[in-house]
């Protein structure tokens, strides 16, 4: 049990991992994550992946919401940013891989911006229905700029290259996942150390009273847009990277609802609530899809209601959360911890 929290420096003050048992389980997860590929199938593989990728969407749509109080319903958008403008530096300029990534954060970012301009006369609904009005206008513009987009059809893309070796299975991808899930969540971890995160959460919390203590709202707001749509433009160009084909089906309106699901349900402004939350919320379809398969013989067009039922299984967790664990599973985690701190003793 641990009984004192006693720091004698600066540095020991501002750790992340302050004990020795967190940095232990930090190095045991480590471990794991780089034992896992050689012992895991294609499926846990891609799962993994598909995973990573919504981790580092969600964190950057936690920043925005989450920690800055600016709810989007867009996110799905600027993924699909990122996701075009690899495919299209990829294709049409032979860039490598490793450029395109950041190249598609930074395309995302900018249109992040222009979205987030408004942010300064508008908040709460109204932000969120500006949100939203982006949100179709990038639709509409997947769906028709052709010429650039390939429409319907969409656009193919070959296997990325890194360092002259081709990424062509789930086993390779995972280590480019699992690499970039890391940084973003030390990256997103620390951002809310420095003045621009708290900024952000004094934003959140009463943006008048931080505008008095001398913090630019517009500026800051425009900050939180450009870091979560940056992040976004990861994720976009992780999924081509990944899945080699893109289509304006990959980034519908309900997909920017789901990543909104997977923070509210993991726990605003926590990185912890979204790294929670993009895992649970990715597994719930592959958990119904089990369920509807064992009552396929019973009922042959049980499949037909996985769509649908997606859907309403989102929002019934959105509610639910809402009212009895606001908080997410971050907070439940935390419980969690702290029971076995103290235990066997109640104070």
């Amino acid at each position: 049990m641990r009984i004192g929290d006693y720091k004698e420096s600066y540095a020991a003050d501002e750790a992340v991992f302050s004990t020795p048992t967190s940095r232990f389980w930090l190095g045991v997860l480590f471990a794991a994550m780089a034992a896992f590929p050689f012992f895991a199938g294609d499926y846990l593989l891609y799962m993994a992946n598909i995973t990573g990728i919504a981790i580092v969407a969600a964190l950057g749509l936690n920043i925005l919401t989450g920690a800055t109080g600016q709810i989007s319903l867009g996110h799905a958008a600027f993924i699909g940013i990122g996701a075009y403008t690899s495919a299209i530096l990829t294709n049409r300029f032979g860039l490598p891989y490793l450029l395109c990534l950041p190249l598609a954060g930074l395309a995302a970012a900018f249109f992040g911006i222009l979205v987030g301009a408004p942010s300064m006369r508008m908040k709460g609904l109204y932000l969120c229905i500006t949100t939203l009005a982006a949100q179709v206008i990038f639709e509409f513009l997947f769906v028709h700029w052709e010429t650039l987009t390939g429409g319907i059809r969409g656009l193919n893309v070959p296997a990325p290259e890194v360092f002259g070796l081709k990424i062509d299975s789930e086993f390779s991808f995972y280590w480019i996942t699992a690499v970039v899930v890391i940084i973003a969540a030390t990256v997103s971890r620390n951002l809310f150390r420095t003045r621009m995160g708290r900024a952000f959460i004094a934003i959140r919390d009463r943006d008048i009273s931080a505008e008095l203590m001398g913090i630019n709202l517009f500026r800051y707001k425009l900050y939180a847009f450009a870091i979560s749509s940056f992040l976004a433009g990861i994720a976009g160009s992780l999924w081509v990277g990944h899945l080699r084909s893109i289509t304006p089906e990959h980034f519908p309106l309900h997909e920017s609802i789901r990543y909104l699901a997977m923070i509210i349900v993991g726990g605003l402004g926590n990185i912890l609530g979204a790294i929670y939350g993009a895992i649970f919320m990715t597994m719930i379809p592959e958990l119904l899809q089990s369920v509807l398969k064992y009552f396929e013989s019973m009922f042959p067009q049980a499949m037909a209601f996985l769509f649908p039922l997606q859907t309403v299984v989102f929002g019934l967790l959105i509610v639910v959360f809402l009212v009895f664990e606001p908080h997410g599973l971050a907070e439940i985690w935390c419980r969690i911890k702290n029971f076995f701190r103290l235990w066997p003793f109640k104070h």
